[in-house]
């Protein structure tokens, strides 16, 4: 056994799945990754669906390319374990046949709500302010759509089963998971890690029955080894011990050494997010659960920014033709073409505000994108660059409330994600949030998070600080200009902050329209 000193990661993100062999030290020895030809399809505007095994296979494809390069790593290693987007569900029969694709996070579809809650828990919903964040959540539920629309491909489901778990069924013949790769629209309790009961007063929100709900084991715990038929399909070894860890924000946030409640963590990816990890349990915004981490005795407190840096891509999509066509003469990602531009401009782009709420969030449920402070002389430049600013302040203000329920200060940021790769980026981080900023060595940061799980579950390191020691490391800080500080904090606290309680009146008009032509198209058809 002494010869076993690796694990094997598996990262399943939104746009690719990467599958990697790592070391003690953090070192990938081995990687193959398959980006999706289809990461999602469409049967109707703002759908966004997949099979769930399109996303398993795609999963072997890389699996066996790295198992048939190394086969020497192999035998060294010691376990295996995997980390996938959240909030995506898949629906299984009896037979643990899959009955429809998969609704995935990113989808636009709600509920009609048809069926109403009981009369008790409206009116304790409603007294505590919280009827509007309520039925958001219960809008977005995929549960209650499949309910409302395809009630007899619900009525089949034995198994409603987050993704994960699915993917541990495929590879070890057990469909249970942690809490942390149960992260979504589930009535999962985070503080104890179990299900809440059906009529529970959260749990009833999801109106899902929680028999239909996988096993919950403990972070760190092994639950199943690679079986014969999976061996065969990735070319991993038979018998090989699984280890469950956590979701990809979490191992993200591992793998940038974000461990203490000093740190907090940035996401810059699809959705991009802002976490602090502590061992204490609180609701970073209000009826907004803290989530497991993807190691023992320690939560997440985290806010989320729905589709997050996805709206850099769609802007280049809309208005970066021209430099597209000068990154490809260049050989160069565009992004880094507009990176450069906006480093022209002057912080908070010349008094123009964005406000990215693309998507509602749970405590601002009927709010809108907005962008304010036109004049002639802002460019699509400004626009972007006022984007990457919005998301920015956004986020700040989730550090913020963090910081406050939390009686907790962070000192420094680490990044991940794709927005992670622009020193642009990492600079204007560090002067809106006046803090010290860290990148990681590798943006692979989930994958190694995933991996340092494992070790700390196997014994290899005496706690999680060790394994940050060892398997961490920053290749570049960056520190807070003073003049763009001081800018930054001005227009936060004058600006920012103040614009969706002047537009909220707004925000509720557009959605009251929204909802209105809505039923008149649904009565002319």
């Amino acid at each position: 056994m002494e010869n076993k000193d690796l694990v094997i990661a598996i990262d399943y993100g939104t746009q690719s799945v990467r599958v990697s062999i790592i070391d003690k030290n953090g070192k990938f020895l081995a990687f193959e990754h398959v980006v999706y030809d289809e990461p999602y399809f469409s049967t109707k505007p703002g759908y966004c669906e997949q099979n769930p095994d399109y996303y398993y296979n795609c999963m072997c494809k890389a699996a066996k390319k790295l198992t048939s390069s190394h086969p020497e790593l192999l035998d060294r290693c010691i376990s295996i374990s995997s980390t996938c987007f959240r909030d995506t569900a898949v629906y299984l029969d009896k037979d643990f046949n899959v009955i429809r694709p998969s609704i995935i996070w990113l989808d636009q579809r709600q509920a009609k709500l048809e069926k109403k809650l009981p009369s008790l828990y409206s009116f304790l919903f409603s007294i505590a302010g919280m009827t509007d964040t309520v039925n958001l959540n219960r809008k977005r539920t995929p549960a209650i759509w499949l309910q409302e629309n395809e009630p007899e491909n619900y009525s089949k489901i034995r198994y409603y089963a987050p993704l994960n778990s699915y993917f541990n069924y495929r590879m070890l013949g057990n469909l249970s998971d942690s809490a942390s790769n149960m992260t979504g629209h589930f009535p999962i309790n985070y503080r104890k890690k179990r299900w809440y009961r059906k009529n529970a007063l959260k749990g009833i929100i999801f109106n899902i029955d929680p028999q239909l709900m996988p096993k919950i084991v403990n972070e760190g715990s092994i639950i199943g080894k690679i079986t014969a038929k999976c061996h065969e399909e990735t070319g991993f070894p038979i018998g090989l011990q699984y280890i469950a860890t956590g979701n990809d924000k979490s191992c993200e946030a591992l793998g940038c050494g974000a461990i203490t409640n000093k740190c907090a963590h940035i996401s810059y990816g699809t959705g991009s997010s802002i976490a602090v990890v502590g061992e204490k349990y609180f609701e970073p915004e209000r009826f907004l659960p803290a989530y497991s981490t993807c190691f023992p005795n320690a939560y997440t407190a985290e806010v989320q920014i729905y589709r997050g840096y996805r709206m850099l891509k769609w802007f280049l999509q809309e208005f970066g033709e021209k430099e597209s066509l000068e990154a490809m003469i260049e050989k160069v990602a565009p992004e880094e073409i507009f990176n450069e531009k906006i480093m022209q401009i002057n912080p908070g782009c010349d008094g123009l505000i964005l406000q990215p709420y693309w998507g509602p969030g749970l405590s601002r449920p009927l709010a809108k994108g907005s962008i304010i402070g036109f004049y002639d002389v802002h460019t699509k430049y400004h626009i972007y660059r006022s984007i990457i600013e919005g998301i920015g302040y956004a986020l700040k203000e989730g550090l913020d409330s963090i910081e406050r329920r939390g009686n907790v200060k962070a000192q420094y940021l680490t990044v991940s994600g794709g927005g992670s790769k622009s020193d642009a980026i990492c600079q204007i981080t560090s002067d809106l949030f006046n803090l010290p900023v860290y990148k990681s060595e590798t943006y692979e940061s989930s994958s190694l998070g995933c991996a340092m799980a494992q070790f700390i579950a196997l014994g290899e390191f005496n706690n999680v600080s060790e394994a940050k020691e060892h398997m961490v490391r920053y290749i570049k800080k960056f520190t807070p200009n003073k003049l763009a500080a001081r800018e930054y904090k001005e227009l936060y606290n004058e600006v920012y902050i103040k614009v969706y309680p002047s537009l909220k009146d707004i925000y509720k008009s557009l959605t009251d329209f929204k909802e209105k032509k809505e039923k008149e198209e649904i009565e002319v058809h």
